[in-house]
């Protein structure tokens, strides 16, 4: 009894030194990205010897994928996954993207350094960005491009659709990474969870009045619209059908 106790303990001691690291970890990678980031650092600001480090993950990029593992998770990633899997009309299932990543975005204050350490990705590139873009991104971005396509009534690899899809993308990401300078320029915004869905209806109404404007154009013009389909085969529905 003693000993499976005193094994209890030790886990639990594990765990929260594990934890503190990873907290340290993802507060430094945010502010100097992985490069400029040391091992030292994170212990000195986790509180921890210096050996632990490798105890508990192996180097500093196992460190890193962990973080960027567990940053993920916070961002609420499920959701909008679970979002782009919905069978509904196009514009219910953009909406819903564009609320479930500005809320994973708001959800905890640890999300603000994944784009943070994001940014550093886009100047100094490491092994886990292109794990990150094969398992994560890509498959949301080709999601997303058949959802807009299917507004559009273009392939989901049409040129105008990825433009159009990364539009969208960016007005989420402005929020998320100059909302402090956002707040500056207009004291009454607070991008927190009381307002994230009155700016996620106005991005998703400003989204849809172009896409669907510009749909209507093409159709006066006398362009058809595509039989749009996605890569997995399935069409999204339209209007509601």
């Amino acid at each position: 009894m003693k000993q499976a106790t005193a094994e209890s303990k030790n886990a639990a001691a594990t765990d929260v030194t594990r934890c503190k690291l990873l907290d340290a970890a993802a507060e430094v990678f945010a502010e100097v990205g992985f490069h400029r980031a040391t091992v030292r650092e994170i212990c000195a600001r986790a509180g921890v010897n210096g050996a632990l480090v490798n105890y508990h993950f192996g180097d500093k990029l196992e460190l890193y994928n962990e973080v960027l593992r567990r940053l993920l998770s916070a961002a609420r990633i499920d959701a909008v996954r679970a979002a782009l899997s919905q069978k509904a009309p196009p514009e219910d299932i953009l909406r819903d993207v564009i609320k479930a990543r500005l809320r994973g975005a708001v959800s905890r204050d640890q999300t603000g350094w994944l784009f943070r350490i994001l940014a550093h990705e886009m100047a100094q590139p490491t092994p886990a960005m292109a794990r990150i873009m094969k398992s994560v991104s890509q498959p949301i971005f080709n999601q997303l491009c058949d959802v807009v396509g299917a507004l559009l009534g273009l392939p989901g690899d049409d040129a105008k659709t990825r433009l159009c899809a990364q539009s969208v993308m960016g007005q989420v990401i402005l929020y998320v990474l100059a909302g402090p300078f956002l707040s500056r320029l207009w004291p009454e915004l607070n991008v927190a969870p009381d307002q994230i869905d009155q700016i996620a209806n106005h991005i998703a109404d400003f989204s849809l009045a172009y896409l669907k404007g510009h749909s209507e154009q093409s159709a006066r013009n006398g362009k058809p619209r595509h039989a749009v389909r996605s890569r997995s085969g399935n069409a999204p529905a339209r209007n509601g059908r």
